[in-house]
C-alpha cells in the first residue's frame, strides 16, 4: 500500500479497498539514508491505525540488505535492519518481511550462518521490542538464498528457534523456484514440507500473486491472479485453509490492469466472501 503523503495515509487507502492487512514501506526502500520518524508521524500513524479496519500492517525491509554479503555489505544491512525494526516499533507494527540474501561470497551454508549472525545481533540489540523478522521465500534467482525451505530449517537450528525469527511464503516465489502448487495433493504436499521444515506457526505471512513464468523457472515475474502459470487453484486452497485464517495475506500483484481491487476480488470470491 502507498504511503506517498505520510505514512497514515495507507490506512485511508487500504480502508477503500476493504483491506483487512496491508503490508508497507516505512521508508525509501531503494536509499540507505532515511530520516528518523518525528512525534507527528508516529502520533498520526497510530490514530489512523485505530480509525480504519485494517488488522494487521506489515512492513517490507529495504531492497537493498544483504545479510549474506561482504563484511562491508553486512555491516550497512545490519545497521538498516536495525532501524527498520525500531523504525516499526515506534509505529507498532509487528512484523518486518526480509529478503534473505545473496551469497555472493562463498557457499550456501556459509551465507546461511552469516545470515544467522547477523539476525541474532540485530534481535538481540531489539530485544526490548516486540518486532519479528519474517524471512520470504525467493525464487532463485542467481546466488539469492531462501528458495528452498530447508534452508529456513537450516537458519532456525543455528539461531535455535528464535520466537521472533518467522517467515513469509511467497507464492510467486516458491512455484518459480520448483515447488508443484496447482492440485489439491501438491498443495497439501508443500503445506507438508512447511510444517515439517519451519513449522506451520512460523508461516506468519503470505505474499499472493500469480506467475507470468513457468514452474522452476527461477524468475520472479508476479502476474494477476489467475492471469499466470499457477491458476486459480492454489489460491482457493488457501483462503479456504483454517491454519491460515488468522494470518496476512498481501497482495503482491501488478497495479496496471484489474489491479488491488479486481484481485481482491477473486480472492474473496475464492473464500466465499
Amino acid at each position: 500500500m502507498s504511503v506517498a503523503g505520510g505514512l497514515a495515509k495507507s490506512f485511508e487507502r487500504a480502508d477503500a479497498l476493504g483491506c483487512e492487512s496491508m503490508q508497507i514501506f516505512t521508508r525509501n526502500q531503494r536509499q540507505w539514508k532515511h530520516a528518523p520518524l518525528s512525534f507527528a508521524e508516529i502520533e498520526d500513524f497510530y490514530r489512523a491505525s485505530q480509525e480504519s479496519g485494517v488488522k494487521r500492517v506489515v512492513s517490507h525491509a529495504s531492497y537493498l540488505i544483504n545479510l549474506a554479503g561482504s563484511a562491508e555489505m553486512r555491516e550497512r544491512s545490519e545497521e538498516a535492519l536495525l532501524a527498520e525494526v525500531q523504525r516499526c516499533g515506534q509505529l507498532g507494527i509487528g512484523d518486518v518481511v526480509l529478503h534473505p540474501g545473496f551469497a555472493v561470497e562463498g557457499s550456501s551454508e556459509e551465507g546461511l550462518e552469516k545470515i544467522a549472525a547477523s539476525l541474532s545481533k540485530v534481535l538481540k540489540e531489539t530485544d526490548d521490542c516486540r518486532v519479528n523478522i519474517l524471512l520470504e521465500t525467493m525464487a532463485g534467482q542467481g546466488s539469492s538464498l531462501g528458495d528452498d525451505v530447508t534452508q529456513f530449517s537450516r537458519l532456525l537450528d543455528i539461531m535455535e528457534d528464535d520466537p521472533r525469527l518467522g517467515f513469509c511464503v511467497d507464492m510467486c516465489h516458491v512455484f518459480a523456484a520448483g515447488y508443484e502448487l496447482r492440485s489439491s495433493e501438491s498443495y497439501s504436499r508443500f503445506v507438508s514440507v512447511l510444517s515439517r521444515q519451519i513449522g506451520l506457526y512460523n508461516v506468519r505471512c503470505w505474499h499472493l500473486s500469480d506467475s507470468k513464468m513457468e514452474k522452476g523457472s527461477k524468475k520472479d515475474r508476479h502476474a494477476h491472479l489467475g492471469q499466470g502459470e499457477i491458476g486459480l487453484a492454489p489460491f482457493a486452497m488457501l483462503m479456504g485453509d483454517e491454519r491460515f485464517a488468522e494470518v496476512p495475506a498481501i497482495l503482491e500483484t501488478p497495479k496496471d490492469g484489474c489491479g488491488d481491487e479486481g484481485n481482491l476480488a477473486i480472492l474473496r470470491k475464492l473464500r466465499g466472501a
